[in-house]
């Protein structure tokens, strides 16, 4: 089974609704090892509105963090040190989509960052949004995974720069699931729509 891992080249970039369009297609469970802030209305509970099949499984988080900061700081305020060793990938014998926190190099404590959460055999989706230095962004963060052996793919989100895409996929030459475009709304529909749209590529990753 499939362990599908969306990071993104900065955060806000659309990791969440990435991760709610490949879970559909997949009938994957859903994974989001360490969330900080709006416990209330978390990425979790976004997915959980924004999927269709009955398959799906959204696991626990192993870490719950009240703030909206990176990780490590928001383990500050709440008095306690995220602990790599206490993330556990939950048990499933379906496909996994795991989220990861902002972008790749965001820290989990004072030694470890969101990296570090990636295994081996993990499949990792880059979600690559246009803005000024996006380019940068998204070559660094490709580069940094593909130097340490990773199986790297890309899912482009939001209105469509092509020259960028172009640059990004070019002096990679990594696969490109996709895009997601600017839509009025996400909602199960659209979710459902992308997963369509997306799910032939997303089996053969």
């Amino acid at each position: 089974m499939k362990r599908i891992f969306i990071t993104g080249i900065s955060t806000d970039v659309g990791k969440t609704i990435a991760s709610a369009i490949i879970a559909e297609a997949l009938e994957a469970d859903y994974w989001k090892p360490i969330q900080a802030g709006d416990l209330n209305h978390s990425d979790s509970h976004k997915i959980a509105q924004l999927i269709s099949n009955k398959r799906t499984i959204i696991h626990n988080n192993s870490y719950a963090l009240k703030t909206p900061m990176s990780p490590h700081a928001a383990a500050d305020i709440d008095g306690i040190t995220i602990k790599l060793d206490q993330i556990k990938e939950p048990q499933t014998k379906n496909h996994l989509v795991i989220e990861g926190a902002g972008g790749l190099l965001v820290p989990i404590n004072y030694d470890e960052t969101i990296q570090d959460l990636i295994k081996p055999h993990y499949k990792v989706v880059i979600v690559s949004r246009h803005y000024l230095g996006s380019i940068n962004h998204s070559l660094l963060t490709i580069g940094w995974l593909k130097e340490r052996g990773f199986n790297v793919s890309v899912l482009f989100s939001g209105k469509e720069h092509a020259s960028t895409e172009q640059i990004i996929l070019s002096k990679t030459g990594i696969q490109c699931i996709g895009r997601i475009s600017e839509e009025k709304e996400f909602n199960p529909e659209i979710i459902r729509k992308y997963a369509n749209l997306f799910r032939q590529q997303l089996k053969v990753l």
